[in-house]
């Protein structure tokens, strides 16, 4: 199973904003370039993210990204599950087995797809955002959130 680019997109996200120092945000703008990803489609994203009650967004001069709910309480296999539409191994795993496989029934494959597909996700289930993102001096580095904190303390002073 390969994770789609949108949900890969919005882990990142996800990380990003766990790893933010406390009441910093960035915009959807910095968090592309920073990933150096496309603006318009980390756009999609978080519009998604923000519908799910995962992320604010807050518009003017001050405003940006940061999460809505403690990273605590995010689990990654919740997240995985909402943003991936497909999450079939292989066509007798879906909704129309009957069609989808000569072998529908009488393999013994099917089994081992679905329990190593039930692991994968009680892997997931098992991580918060706030496991994900506990390197918080590394994911800041990386990130460049030193930039962000000082430009959000700039615009405080004025």
């Amino acid at each position: 199973m390969r994770l789609t680019t949108h949900t890969d997109y919005a882990l990142r996200v996800l990380i990003a904003l766990a790893a933010l120092p406390n009441g910093q945000r960035v915009t959807v703008h910095d968090l592309a370039r920073r990933h150096h990803v496309s603006s318009n489609h980390l756009m999609k994203v978080v519009q998604r993210l923000v519908r799910m009650g995962l992320v604010k967004a807050a518009r003017g001069r001050i405003g940006g990204l940061s999460l809505a709910v403690p990273a605590e309480e995010v689990r990654m296999g919740q997240v995985v599950r909402a943003l991936e539409t497909d999450t079939q191994l292989v066509a007798c795993l879906g909704d129309d087995t009957a069609a989808s496989c000569v072998f529908t029934g009488i393999c013994g494959l099917t089994g081992a797809l679905r329990g190593a597909l039930a692991a994968f996700f009680a892997e997931l289930d098992r991580l918060t955002l706030a496991d994900v993102a506990a390197r918080q001096a590394p994911l800041q580095e990386r990130l460049g959130f030193e930039a962000v904190r000082e430009r959000t303390l700039d615009r405080g002073q004025q």
